[in-house]
């Protein structure tokens, strides 16, 4: 495994080629690298150059800063400061969930937006806690 740091990028750009129902091999192609190299970046196993890092952010069309978005002191390794609170990473961020992604691609399929609107309204109903019928 790699540094924290990689870790994360390697994180970010998984969950903005998923967002985009990416294959690992179509983000290869484009680089002009192999699956395997793509996997490696993925996990954090291998580290990312400047150039390499603003190639992958052409491609999956986001600017170059998406990659350390949510990132946090103990994530970018810093060391923490005497009195100062330990930050954890955390554990239940839905965004890297794949079940988010494919709701959220899903969503983005729906062309009309009002029947986007409509179904967004749905959701955000039956997320209040009037109608919350236990967890999962």
């Amino acid at each position: 495994m790699g540094l924290p740091v990689d870790v994360h990028v390697g994180m970010r750009m998984r969950q903005r080629r998923a967002l985009l129902g990416m294959s690992q091999t179509a983000l290869a192609n484009a680089v002009g690298l192999t699956f395997q190299q793509i996997q490696k970046y993925e996990r954090g196993t291998n580290r990312m150059g400047a150039s390499r890092l603003y190639e992958f952010a052409k491609v999956l069309d986001v600017a170059v800063p998406f990659f350390f978005e949510e990132m946090t002191p103990a994530t970018a390794g810093e060391k923490r400061k005497p009195g100062r609170p330990r930050v954890e990473p955390d554990d239940t961020d839905v965004s890297t969930k794949r079940e988010t992604l494919e709701l959220v691609r899903a969503y983005y399929k729906i062309r009309n937006p009002q029947v986007r609107d409509h179904v967004r309204n749905l959701v955000q109903t039956l997320a209040a806690p009037k109608y919350s019928f236990g967890t999962r």
